[in-house]
């Protein structure tokens, strides 16, 4: 009974430092809409988008092969981008070699219900105690101001429609 109580606690705590790790974002959009706000917003912040990936397409045409398994929860798409910034990468690689892992960094993009989420491997959490730290810090506020400034013009774009 106690190693079952001592199991479940350190499953709360990793369930918990693992949604911790990821920052997620909601905008009122369908994938399509929102993919080209957060591209733009993106590169507004000098982070260069340099690969995109169409993951719900890949698995669509697997949607046979997968059977029952494919899309339990109804995704309306999944799309990924790879981003980098050059400078930043230099800072990352003068403080901590190492913490180059995170260049380049990505987010994920699904839509469900018409919206469509964002969701980031937080830089900052990844590199905490690294003495890339700082600047992994930095480029998780910069990202998360990006995705920010797309959430608020496709609001605005939404309250225009109405």
């Amino acid at each position: 009974m106690r190693k079952t109580i001592v199991a479940l606690l350190l499953w709360g705590v990793a369930g918990a430092a693992a949604a911790a790790s990821v920052a997620e974002w909601t905008l009122p959009a369908p994938l399509g809409r929102a993919w080209t706000a957060v591209y733009q917003a993106l590169e507004n912040e000098r982070l260069w988008v340099v690969f995109e990936a169409d993951i719900g397409a890949a698995l669509e045409g697997m949607a046979a092969r997968l059977g029952e398994d494919y899309n339990r929860n109804r995704l309306e798409g999944i799309r990924s981008m790879v981003f980098c910034s050059a400078r930043h990468a230099n800072a990352v690689a003068n403080a901590d070699p190492r913490m180059l892992a995170l260049c380049p960094l990505h987010l994920t993009l699904y839509g469900r219900d018409g919206q469509t989420h964002v969701v980031f491997v937080r830089p900052g959490v990844v590199a905490a105690g690294s003495p890339a730290a700082p600047v992994a810090a930095g480029l998780e506020q910069k990202v998360g101001a990006a995705i920010e400034a797309a959430r608020r013009r496709l609001a605005g774009i939404a309250g225009e429609a109405r």
